[in-house]
């Protein structure tokens, strides 16, 4: 079985194993039998052929089989004597030679989480974080429950800011086309930023029957596919104006989006902010919490663990630049970085050298926090039910207003598996057993 483990690292171990020569022998002999069970041959009766014609012609795939059968179920077997959990696929140090009746050995180089000596994480301190709920918080949640409820009405006057205007483009003229696009009954709000600024400018101050004409070069992205890209002449005719009617903030008002009463409404309000801040608050303990622990265990992480986190955080860095133009933050710490858009820059420049010694570094936390918490873990005997898996997904099903099969199929497809959500509901089981142990300062 396993003759020797070598060191490489405290993350890389060289394990030699030894498959015995009869085991090999044996696996050949039953699978050259059962091949001759089912192989006619020319001449011989099913399964009547000589072993020596079977073993010629099909000796070389056989042997792969086998191979491929004894190799994994050793390797396996040697790393639960060897007591080792691996994080990659094994690399074999050197290609694999059969030859018959002789031991077969390997040398393999595997990967495997780092032991953390002296793992200390009760009563860690952290501190208190007052919640508040201000009147004003309420007021705006009430204001935005407004803006929700508000209704549009036809007025005749000139278009101002947050009026809903249909118009049509006519009689326009498209670069290099010989017809222009009939684009009728649009309809937009001015203020909303999906028409272009200039547009918008052009047509504040009109009326209903007012046309406005200009040239205008459309970027790629333009809603009006007709004009993405283009240069056109274009001409609209404002249809219609509505101004934007916000109901009176009342009792009425209050049943219109289910209460009895405006001060019940207000009461829900208040007792929904006081529980999101108190969220809020807890996740910056427990956030706290896990950055004392893993500033506190200096330990050698798994290079390849390492080198997926750092381009897992490159590809959130890339969506985040693109969504927003901004940079955001890792969701180990929920703490802001100063990182900029040097990521793909050649890494001679020195501002890229920084952005990605920064990256690599906040990577090594990451992973360094995924290590402590799966240790607590199992030390704590941490375990995720299937009725926990269940019930995170119908709870992220409601928060999306999605069927719980929808949510379960999004995992599925972008992981293969649950073992993804389940890895999450671990963390979050491993960090309240961090959170109810910990010691809250207060006044500080």
């Amino acid at each position: 079985m396993v003759q020797t483990v070598e060191d490489i690292s405290s993350t890389k171990k060289r394990l030699k194993i030894e498959i015995p020569s009869d085991i090999i022998e044996n696996e050949i002999q039953d699978s050259l039998e059962k091949v001759r069970q089912k192989t006619n041959l020319p001449g011989f009766r099913p399964g009547k052929a000589p072993m020596s014609l079977i073993e010629k012609r099909f000796r070389k795939k056989i042997e792969a089989e086998v191979l491929e059968k004894v190799i994994p179920e050793f390797y396996s077997k040697a790393l639960k004597e060897a007591d080792l959990k691996p994080v990659a696929m094994p690399v074999l140090d050197e290609r694999v030679t059969l030859q018959r009746n002789v031991p077969l050995n390997l040398s393999l180089t595997v990967e495997v989480m780092p032991r953390i000596g002296n793992l200390n994480y009760e009563g860690i301190n952290t501190k208190d974080v007052p919640i508040t709920v201000e009147q004003g918080e309420i007021e705006n949640a009430i204001k935005n429950l407004q803006e929700q409820k508000a209704v549009y009405e036809v007025v005749e006057r000139e278009i101002r800011k947050d009026d809903l205007v249909t118009f049509d483009y006519v009689d326009s003229e498209v670069a290099e086309e010989d017809m222009a696009p009939s684009v009728k009954e649009q309809i937009l709000r001015m203020g909303n930023e999906l028409l272009p600024a200039d547009i918008e400018e052009k047509l504040i101050g009109k009326e209903k029957g007012d046309s406005v004409e200009f040239i205008k070069s459309f970027e790629s992205d333009f809603r009006i596919k007709e004009l993405a890209d283009k240069t056109a002449r274009l001409k609209i005719v404002i249809k219609e104006v509505k101004q934007k009617i916000l109901p009176e903030i009342d009792d009425e008002f209050a049943k219109d989006v289910g209460y009895d009463s405006i001060s019940e409404l207000e009461g829900k309000i208040k007792e929904n902010l006081y529980q999101f801040k108190k969220d809020q608050a807890k996740k910056i303990q427990k956030a706290e919490i896990l950055r004392q622990l893993v500033e506190s265990h200096d330990f050698e992480v798994p290079e390849v663990l390492l080198n997926n986190e750092i381009d897992s955080l490159i590809m959130q860095e890339k969506i985040s630049g693109a969504q927003s133009g901004k940079l955001g933050k890792d969701n180990k710490y929920d703490e802001p970085d100063i990182l900029d858009q040097m990521i793909n820059k050649p890494a001679q420049d020195e501002k890229g050298e920084e952005t990605l010694s920064q990256l690599k570094e906040k990577a090594l936390k990451n992973v360094r926090a995924a290590i402590i918490i799966n240790a607590i873990g199992k030390e704590e005997g941490v375990t995720v039910t299937e009725d926990e898996v269940r019930d995170r997904i119908s709870l992220i099903a409601k928060r999306l207003s999605a069927q719980p099969e929808a949510v379960m199929n999004l995992y599925m497809t972008k992981d293969g598996s649950l073992e993804g959500l389940r890895q999450m509901i671990f963390e979050d089981k491993v960090l309240d057993l961090l959170f109810a142990r910990a010691t809250i300062k207060k006044g500080e």
